[in-house]
């Protein structure tokens, strides 16, 4: 069993910069974890601290059953696929594929039959002989998720491995890392910057932000219920709208913001917010959650200047200003009115968020 384990794994440098904050969390057996966040954060740090290219300041990492902090990368029975493909150019596919084990002193007959599965698994038997100059970026990038895979390590190590690749190339690459990782039933830890990929890729999710880990779940779990104003915002696109301001329950309930006020659904009643009233809070909406409305004197409704139309073809994004802050509805494909014009928008209830302004922590 390839279970990853990680006790409080930190990672300081000899300048005092902390990249990595005490990382604690257990990937299971054949699970697809994703490392997701922002440049900087420390998800290929953490990364490579799992690889054993970094060393571990403090903390405990095991892999299976045996501690591995003083062990180096050749003997931890993993394998890592960067992103630079890091390709030998004067060798064929195939010789590429066989290098590792090839170092290793495997037998020529496993290391062609590996070679050969391997291949067959990312179809690049007809580019077996040849060299990588002669072979697309997505073909490239297959080499070196095979090349990796001959190994058969117990955990493999994914290090942005689609940054690039060009967007029809990145999807179906990632395409293949899913179908890849439901044959081997394997146990793969996978950095990303991309939410996208992390969404769709990952059985769970660990975000992080400045070292620190923000929230680990499922993809719909962090989408549906996010931790803080950090992964709300982070996780969606277009990203969560946000309403800073301070409740009152004012002829109904609003959300006081500068010198204008938003007005609540009324479905939530003062009860709802007796902890919240009169406290500075965070009301997060995304963009599918704004919906235009055919009353402009509805009391849920608040109204909008539109700025931009970005059509994507199944769905439109309105990028319109409430309260001198830019917002962003998701809407279906339909006659829309001209830029400039104000246009009123209704709450969807159950898409409301509440955060604490001070903490930026998920009220519940």
């Amino acid at each position: 069993m390839a279970a990853v384990r990680l006790d409080a794994v930190r990672k300081v440098y000899d300048n005092g910069y902390v990249a990595v904050a005490g990382a604690s969390f257990d990937v299971a057996h054949g699970e697809l974890l994703v490392l997701v966040g922002p440049s900087g954060c420390g998800k290929s740090t953490l990364l490579r601290m799992i690889a054993g290219l970094e060393s571990i300041t403090a903390g405990t990492l095991a892999i299976g059953d045996r501690v591995v902090n003083d062990i180096p990368p050749r003997d931890r029975d993993i394998a890592m696929v960067f992103q630079n493909y890091a390709l030998y150019p004067h060798m064929t596919v195939a010789e590429n594929l066989a290098f590792g084990l090839t170092l290793r002193d495997t037998a020529r007959e496993e290391i062609d039959r590996r070679v050969h599965e391997a291949a067959d698994m990312l179809d690049l038997n007809r580019m077996l002989p040849l060299k990588p100059a002669q072979l697309s970026g997505g073909q490239r990038q297959r080499v070196a998720l095979g090349r990796a895979l001959v190994r058969k390590p117990a955990v493999f190590l994914l290090d942005e491995p689609l940054s690039n690749l060009d967007a029809k190339l990145r999807l179906s690459t990632r395409v293949e890392i899913a179908k890849l990782h439901r044959k081997l039933d394997t146990t793969m830890i996978y950095v990303t910057h991309d939410q996208i990929e992390a969404m769709t890729l990952g059985h769970r999710i660990v975000v992080m932000k400045d070292g620190e880990i923000q929230q680990i779940d499922t993809p719909m779990n962090l989408y549906e219920k996010p931790a803080n104003v950090f992964v709300a915002g982070f996780l969606g696109s277009p990203a969560m709208n946000f309403f800073r301001g301070r409740i009152v329950a004012d002829n109904g309930l609003r959300l006081v913001i500068g010198s204008t006020s938003l007005p609540l659904p009324p479905a939530y009643g003062a009860q709802d917010f007796s902890r919240q009233l009169d406290r500075e809070i965070v009301i997060g909406l995304r963009p599918e959650d704004l919906v235009l409305s055919e009353r402009a004197d509805d009391p849920a409704t608040l109204a909008a200047r539109l700025e931009v139309i970005e059509p994507v073809g199944n769905e439109v994004f309105l990028n319109l200003r409430y309260a001198d802050q830019p917002i962003v509805v998701r809407t279906p494909p339909q006659a829309l009115p001209e830029i400039g014009s104000t246009l009123p928008l209704t709450l969807r209830v159950s898409g409301l968020h509440l955060f604490d302004a001070g903490t930026e922590r998920r009220i519940e």
